[in-house]
């Protein structure tokens, strides 16, 4: 079956990120077309990128990178949840994805974002960084606002419109998951 990894971007204390990426595994998990998993950067405790050589030559050599990549090769795509820092995705999700390569080749990935204006540019970054990654981007994403799926800017209540974008987004994520298996295999 068809595995989706729901990557949690956020390392902050306090995040509200947490609570959103629970609520998209929640809803994931009421389907029946795909193994969905949460995965807690926070889990992992990695350090700023520290392997000698390039991720796209394989050659890793800390336990936590080869952790980290198990981790990453065991899924048929994702859907990263990201806050939007500075217009541009948070440091320690970018940091996560440049530790590999190979891991994330052939997959699609989907988006759940949130910020002042929904963590939209935040997506339009990891799009240009999933194209070199070879990932396949789904057009699907949620875009969650701090003004009105939140309250007071930290409680989630998401708009109920929302949860039809996550399920666009997560048909989607696997639709192009199970069309890119070939490419994975070969």
């Amino acid at each position: 079956m068809t595995r989706i990894g729901i990557i949690l971007g956020s390392t902050r204390p306090g995040r509200n990120g947490e609570a959103v990426a629970r609520w998209v595994l929640e809803i994931a998990k009421q389907r029946t077309d795909a193994e969905y998993e949460l995965i807690d950067l926070l889990d992992y405790q990695l350090p700023h990128l520290d392997e000698a050589y390039p991720p796209s030559m394989g050659q890793y050599s800390q336990p936590h990178t080869k952790r980290w990549a198990e981790t990453i090769a065991s899924y048929d795509g994702f859907v990263i949840v990201t806050p939007e820092y500075n217009h541009s995705t948070s440091g320690a999700l970018k940091n996560a994805i440049d530790f590999l390569y190979a891991e994330w080749n052939n997959k699609a990935v989907g988006f759940v974002s949130y910020g002042s204006v929904g963590g939209a540019r935040a997506v339009e970054h990891l799009r240009l960084i999933s194209g070199e990654l070879q990932m396949a981007d789904v057009r699907s994403q949620v875009a969650l606002s701090l003004f009105t799926d939140f309250e007071n800017f930290s409680t989630f209540k998401p708009g109920p419109f929302q949860q039809d974008a996550l399920t666009t987004t997560l048909d989607q994520v696997v639709a192009w998951s199970g069309a890119l298996a070939p490419l994975r295999k070969a």
